[in-house]
């Protein structure tokens, strides 16, 4: 992190590839008013090559060492523990505890799987609580298959890693040899020990969930689902991309062969409106334009609780999905891996991530049909 002095801050975008040093000191001289600059503009430079803001060897140098420090970690540590949720175990369990007060379980043998946010818990605990709660002590033997977002990762790739998860409450217990078959099935959709699931929270706070509902040592396939960028933005399916189909394919046959030893986890949000998204609206939720994001957002639901798979993603490519539905790609692939199942709405919120932008998410079951 680097604190830049307000009126530089324009001077950022001459760090853009195109434009050259007299441009830049050009526009420090604007900024500060001063025609001798060279000393602040050695310093700014300095500044951003040292922490790794600019692309080039040291950055480069930086990007390898935290992938090989990950990679060679015999774990995954809790990244957002004491900033998402807290970071002691007794106050995690406390805190989780409070989140899933009322909660009411509907019996059902059919269930497969939920769906819930990964927004902060403090922020969405309405439809992690009204999610969570289906899930019935009889599963806790399972391994729960958690696809999650990977909101910096390999568009069209699924990173895995072997690694077990820490949390305040815990370690979880990443089942390897699923991980393998996966990695064996389809290598070229394949990123192994993806550096991404370091910083991601999307799998981190489902696992903090399920830690709290099972006890710490819960077998888990942990699972970041890249963008299908291509399909949205150039039309098609995601499964045109062959290492993708491979993909599919083969999460949909793990699933028929360990058939009752699986339960399936999705950590996904949905739309991203507003000025931090890159939108000239200023979005308040269930105000304004986000009524009618909440009609889009429902229809979308509604091709889910269908099992309609290519409905929803004709929806998603509409516009190169400007409500920026971060979970579309777990989403799909969970259902073109695990067919024939039928989705129930529990819970549909929208959050102000700040004055001006705005979060949409919900709870969601799975049923086979």
């Amino acid at each position: 992190m680097l604190l830049i002095p307000p009126p530089l801050v324009a001077c950022l975008a001459c760090f853009d590839g195109e434009q050259t040093e007299l441009e830049l000191r050009e526009n420090l001289v604007r900024a500060t008013g001063e025609i001798q600059v060279g000393e602040l503009e050695k310093h700014l430079v300095g500044n951003l090559k040292e922490a790794g803001f600019l692309e080039d060897e040291v950055f480069e140098r930086l990007r390898q060492e935290r992938i090989h420090e990950f990679a060679a970690a015999p774990v995954r540590e809790a990244s957002h523990a004491g900033s998402a949720y807290p970071d002691e175990p007794e106050e995690a369990r406390a805190q989780l505890e409070e989140f899933m007060q009322g909660a009411v379980r509907e019996d059902g043998d059919s269930l497969v799987g939920i769906a819930a946010p990964h927004v902060s818990p403090f922020a969405g605990w309405e439809s992690y609580r009204d999610a969570y709660v289906a899930l019935a002590p009889e599963y806790r033997d399972r391994t729960f298959v958690v696809l999650g977002t990977s909101h910096y990762g390999e568009a069209d790739h699924f990173g895995l890693t072997r690694k077990p998860f820490i949390t305040p409450l815990g370690e979880a217990r990443t089942n390897v040899a699923l991980v393998d078959q996966l990695a064996a099935a389809a290598p070229g959709a394949v990123n192994m020990e993806d550096y991404c699931h370091a910083v991601e929270h999307s799998i981190e706070f489902q696992v903090l969930f399920l830690q709290h509902i099972y006890g710490p040592d819960v077998s888990i396939l942990p699972i970041l689902c890249g963008s299908f960028a291509q399909s949205i933005y150039r039309g098609g399916k995601p499964e045109d991309n062959e290492d993708v189909r491979r993909f599919f394919d083969a999460l949909g046959e793990m699933g028929t062969r360990e058939s009752g030893k699986l339960f399936y986890v999705l950590g996904v949000d949905m739309a991203h409106m507003g000025r931090r998204y890159g939108d000239e609206l200023e979005a308040k939720s269930e105000e304004g334009v986000m009524l009618a994001v909440a009609e889009r957002d429902h229809k979308r639901i509604e091709r889910i609780a269908a099992g309609d798979s290519e409905g929803f993603w004709s929806l998603v490519q509409e516009n190169q999905d400007d409500l920026k539905w971060c979970g579309s790609a777990p989403i799909y692939t969970f259902m073109k891996a695990v067919p024939n199942v039928q989705a129930s709405l529990r819970r549909y919120q929208q959050w102000n991530i700040d004055e001006a932008s705005v979060v949409s998410f919900a709870g969601l079951t799975f049923h086979s049909s």
